[in-house]
């Protein structure tokens, strides 16, 4: 990194982080003082006082999801198709906006699973998800946001960093974030961000177009079609199986994106986050993940997970290029400061709460809670750096947790009368039926499997359910209106 890239790139940094601290301080104080009753401080400090106007909501669900995984690993593929994974998350956000948000407005619900102890009447069950859920995050989500957020500013700059120290400095950093200003800093720091982030990237696309002629000729079709062939990363007949329903436990059950939305003074206002972060992901996201990376193999060939740095470094001025940087490590900072707080609230609410102290001092055990998941995420770093392809290895993994998460969800919707022990159990079934799908035997694509899975899991918590003595029952739950207050 040169002079002027360095100097860009310290200058937006610095201008984010006070833009953040001096909007947080206008909207009002980010945690209670001394702890308080638990559960104030949990609203305060989880879900920003539910004070989230709806910009603010579409720019952190924007955000929390898009980073240098997203740029990085989507564009790392050089493959037109990868888009269909942000076309298909449009339909996760309408079924969040439409079906899950209210009914987690109508239970006053903090964090997803507690939907579950109100449906199973079991804080057994909630715990048991809420533990898979904090898996998830802190050995699949978090490590790989610093690995690729590292490896991305390592090519940029052209300078042969070393990987684990880079990616320790934006573990701390970002941490920075959830420890001291709650929901509230990580919001509005991601929707800064947001603004830079996509506008850069939406330069690069332009750039790299130009670069190439603003033409694909020569590059092969299979690299260009929208629809998958059978050994291709998403062959078309999975986008009417397993795809709606990774999108649906993405977007609709996943606490590190449902929180921003349930954090707004009431149920339209989260909507209408919602539909704005549907809006952005349908007209600019797709683009900004998949045109450089094809236009990308025009100028290098393949270049895999190095592909996104590569191409900013070579189409854009240093000065740009630091400006880039900054963006993108602030979409880092945010995306996993963003997952450290939604792991923390799992911890804090499901966990602690329950089994350890009723009434905690918030502040103070998020900040313990957090550096240990730190800590981890750092140390789990190295774990990913000789992937193949960083965001078809993150789908892959999902599987182990997604489907059985989600399973117990939909069973708990749609049954009423379903034992919560019934659907812990089929919750293990589920990890270990699609553990054996990834690692010992692949019949089909791992798309399909999850759908296999789903059902699977909710056939075997019926069939436990009935051998328990249980009896369940089809149930319509009506919504409450748009606009009702939470």
């Amino acid at each position: 990194m040169n002079i002027t890239q360095a100097a860009v790139f310290a200058v937006l940094t610095i201008a984010m982080a006070l833009a953040t601290w001096w909007t947080v301080r206008r909207m009002g104080s980010g945690t209670s003082e001394g702890g308080g009753r638990s559960t104030n401080s949990n609203r305060e400090f989880f879900l920003a006082g539910g004070s989230l106007k709806w910009p603010f909501i579409a720019g952190s669900i924007t955000l929390t999801n898009l980073s240098t995984d997203q740029l990085v690993g989507m564009n790392g593929n050089q493959m037109l198709l990868l888009a269909w994974w942000e076309l298909s998350a449009v339909a996760g956000l309408a079924i969040l906006a439409l079906v899950f948000l209210p009914i987690y407005y109508r239970e006053g619900c903090t964090t997803t699973t507690e939907l579950l102890q109100r449906k199973y009447g079991s804080k057994h069950l909630r715990a048991l998800v809420s533990a898979l859920f904090l898996a998830g995050n802190v050995i699949i989500y978090l490590p790989i946001t610093l690995y690729t957020g590292a490896l991305f500013l390592r090519t940029v700059s052209g300078a042969d960093l070393p990987l684990l120290p880079l990616a320790a400095v934006l573990g701390v950093a970002g941490s920075l974030y959830a420890i001291l200003g709650g929901l509230r800093a990580v919001a509005v720091y991601d929707t800064i961000a947001g603004v830079g982030v996509l506008g850069s990237a939406l330069a690069i696309v332009w750039l790299t177009m130009d670069a190439v002629g603003w033409s694909f000729a020569g590059i092969p079709m299979e690299r260009l079609s929208m629809i998958g062939g059978p050994a291709s990363p998403i062959p078309w007949p999975t986008l009417l199986t397993g795809m709606i329903f990774i999108q649906t436990f993405y977007w609709s059950t996943n606490q590190n994106i449902t929180q921003r939305a349930m954090a707004a003074p009431n149920l339209r206002e989260g909507q209408k986050g919602v539909f704005a972060a549907g809006i952005i992901r349908l007209c600019i996201v797709p683009a900004i993940v998949v045109i450089p990376g094809v236009a990308a193999y025009k100028l290098f060939g393949v270049a895999g997970d190095a592909t996104y740095g590569r191409v900013v470094a070579a189409v854009m001025p240093a000065w740009a290029s630091g400006a880039f940087a900054a963006f993108m490590a602030a979409a880092v900072l945010t995306h996993y400061t963003s997952i450290l707080n939604s792991s923390t609230t799992l911890y804090v609410c499901d966990l602690h709460e329950s089994y350890v102290d009723a009434a905690p001092d918030v502040r103070r055990l998020n900040l313990w809670v957090s550096l240990s998941f730190v800590a981890a995420s750092i140390a789990l770093v190295p774990v990913y750096a000789g992937a193949t392809s960083i965001i078809n290895l993150v789908q892959q993994l999902n599987g182990l947790l997604s489907m059985p998460i989600l399973s117990a969800f939909i069973t708990g919707l749609i049954f009423r009368g379903v034992k919560a022990e019934a659907v812990m159990a089929a919750l293990g079934f589920g990890v270990a039926l699609y553990a054996v799908f990834t690692f010992v035997w692949t019949p089909i694509h791992y798309i399909h499997l999850m759908l296999v899975t789903l059902l699977a899991c909710m056939a075997v918590a019926l069939a436990l359910n009935h051998l328990m003595g249980g009896r369940a029952r089809l149930v319509l739950r009506r919504t409450i209106p748009a606009g009702t207050m939470a």
